[in-house]
């Protein structure tokens, strides 16, 4: 049967006839526009590059699947849903469309991205609009904190976290806070945020009405928030004051930490108030009264305290006999020495150590202190006139040189005074320094001692018996000496002498034979002309010395003259020639008696 149906032909089909009666057939324009228009609103015009909303169709292991009103659904992979880990099938969510196509015709979608641009379109209105954003802290970073808002990273500055400084950034990772966008830096990707902006509108109010309330002598409670070498800045609910070092304490401090720490409470004092520059002084240490005015009544001039060394200066150092009670020990008072030495020498901070009351003023609350009359004046002792005798030898240092002596302290207290002029017996001094230096030992005597004026004059040429006494035989009037010029002015020469003395010579006698003058260094003889033993002065001449034989002829032959004359002296002639062997030869005085005794003796031999 099967095989007859297989084996019968089949007509021809009528495709123009069927053509009339197909599908699509029977519909007219009317409703054809009508369903155009219905398909076309089930497709959504979709452009690249920019974000849309989809609706969750299906999910899977490893993709979402989303409809955008698209002519084709979008995969997404799910990794970009961690975020979201209830979604379920109809939610909707925002995508950016990356390609409307593909190579294998597949609609490309990403929430990643949609993320990040929904993100910064949010912070770029939250900074417009001033809108107050939560965000979640997500790590501690240099300088500050990293949050997260709108799944961008943002930097919360540390001085913006909060009115004061904070110091543990730790303890805010992982919480939640509000803050506000104050800068955005598109080129850099980077956001900066502020929570101190919220705190500080909220003090605001409380920071005016504690201003319009101030006054001085006010007490307030405060916060100490930061700390300085100079003082404390403590919050006083909105509003910092300053409390100065020195307003601390009564007494010495060297840095605030030595009293106060950070985040401490504390009552203050308001001491000054700026209203135009908004600035406060406080003060802490006028809660309580001053120290002075409980100041032991036993304490008096000549009383003996003890106390402890606060600070050291060039003039002296102050002794703290109680906390805001001070005392100056000046230099003068740290020794009987009349030499000023350095305070440091005697004494340095935080010495513990006694004293004697000097002067005390308590209405002015100043006091002056001695330590050197712990010790008994050496000017005062029974034994000094005894051990400082006249003609005592001692031994000192040389503790200061003047133009016309130095000074030596023989001990603690006891200063004498050592003339230029009893240095050296035999060698001119011009100045102390010529002759020994500061700190040097000295040995001295005692030439004389004035108790009540605390005088003492001292010697060292004294160690040595006067050599002029010996020089007056030596050095005659006529003598001849080798000796050299050392040093020349303008009127006279010095010449060193044998056995070490000086003697001077006018320049005008320095000429010698041919007629050129003697310079320094040249070694020549010379006549003393004078021998002043007081005045330890010898004058000597060179251009005389060539002179004198020329003087013993003319002398010779002027006695000659009278020969015939029977009342020629004898003992006039040797008179003269011992005189003239006794005198220097060109010594115009000599010479001059010389010439006299010549003319008396032609006058007897005329007669």
């Amino acid at each position: 049967m099967s095989k007859e149906i297989q084996n019968q032909p089949i007509p021809d089909f009528d495709w123009d006839k069927a053509a009339d009666k197909g599908f699509g057939t029977g519909y007219s324009n009317a409703d054809r526009d009508r369903l155009e228009q219905m398909y076309e609103t089930t497709l959504s015009p979709v452009q690249e590059k920019e974000v849309v909303k989809g609706v969750v169709v299906g999910i899977t292991d490893r993709e979402v699947i989303l409809n955008i009103g698209f002519k084709s659904d979008g995969i997404v992979s799910s990794n970009e849903f961690r975020d979201l880990p209830g979604m379920k099938i109809g939610d909707e969510v925002e995508v950016y469309v990356e390609n409307q196509e593909d190579a294998q015709g597949q609609l490309v979608l990403s929430r990643k991205k949609a993320k990040v641009i929904t993100a910064w379109d949010n912070i770029q209105k939250s900074f417009d609009e001033d809108v107050v954003i939560d965000a979640n802290v997500k790590r501690r970073t240099k300088g500050g904190l990293i949050v997260d808002i709108f799944g961008i990273e943002a930097f919360l500055p540390g001085s913006q976290i909060d009115v004061k400084p904070i110091r543990d950034f730790d303890i805010f990772v992982g919480k939640r806070m509000e803050v506000k966008v104050v800068k955005i830096n598109y080129a850099n990707d980077n956001v900066v945020v502020s929570h101190k902006i919220l705190i500080e509108k909220d003090l605001e109010a409380q920071r005016q009405q504690i201003l319009n309330n101030l006054e001085k002598g006010q007490v307030l409670e405060g916060v100490i928030k930061n700390m300085t070498n100079f003082g404390v800045f403590i919050d006083l609910g909105g509003v910092d004051g300053l409390l100065h070092i020195t307003d601390i304490s009564w007494g010495r401090i060297n840095h605030p930490s030595d009293l106060l720490s950070l985040d401490q409470k504390l009552n203050v004092v308001v001491l000054d108030f700026d209203e135009e520059k908004k600035r406060i002084s406080l003060g802490l240490k006028q809660l309580q009264s001053h120290p002075w005015d409980s100041l032991d009544e036993d304490i008096q001039v000549g009383s003996k305290v003890t106390g402890r060394i606060v600070n050291v200066a060039d003039y002296g150092a102050f002794l703290e006999i109680k906390p805001g009670v001070e005392g100056l020990i000046h230099v003068s008072e740290m020794s009987w020495s009349q030499h000023l030495r350095n305070p440091q020498e005697f004494m340095n901070v935080n010495d513990e150590i006694s004293a004697v009351v000097l002067t005390l003023d308590r209405q002015e609350r100043k006091m002056s202190l001695g330590i050197k009359q712990l010790t008994e004046d050496p000017w005062t002792q029974g034994s000094l006139k005894e051990k400082y005798a006249i003609g005592t030898r001692h031994k000192g240092v040389v503790r200061n040189l003047t133009n016309f002596g130095l000074f030596i302290e023989l001990e603690e207290g006891i200063d004498g005074l050592v003339h230029v002029s009893d240095l050296s017996w035999t060698k001119k001094i011009k100045h102390p320094s010529d002759f020994v230096k500061v700190n040097d030992e000295l040995e001295v005597v005692v030439l004389e001692l004035d108790a009540e004026n605390r005088r003492l004059a001292l010697g060292h040429k004294q160690l040595e018996e006067n050599p002029w006494d010996t020089f007056e035989t030596i050095f005659e009037v006529g003598s001849v000496h080798k000796s050299t010029i050392v040093a020349k002015g303008d009127k006279f020469a010095t010449l060193e002498l044998p056995y070490g003395i000086e003697g001077v010579a006018a320049i005008k006698n320095l000429a010698k034979e041919d007629g050129t003058f003697a310079e320094v260094g040249e070694s020549l003889d010379f006549t003393v002309l004078e021998f002043l033993k007081d005045e330890k002065k010898i004058v000597l001449t060179h251009s005389k010395v060539k002179a004198a034989p020329a003087v013993e002829e003319k002398k010779e032959d002027k006695s000659a003259k009278p020969a015939a004359a029977p009342a020629k002296s004898p003992a006039t002639t040797e008179s003269s020639s011992k005189e003239g062997e006794k005198s220097t030869f060109g010594d115009l005085s000599v010479l001059s008696a010389l010439k006299e005794q010549m003319e008396e003796s032609e006058k007897k031999g005329k007669k």
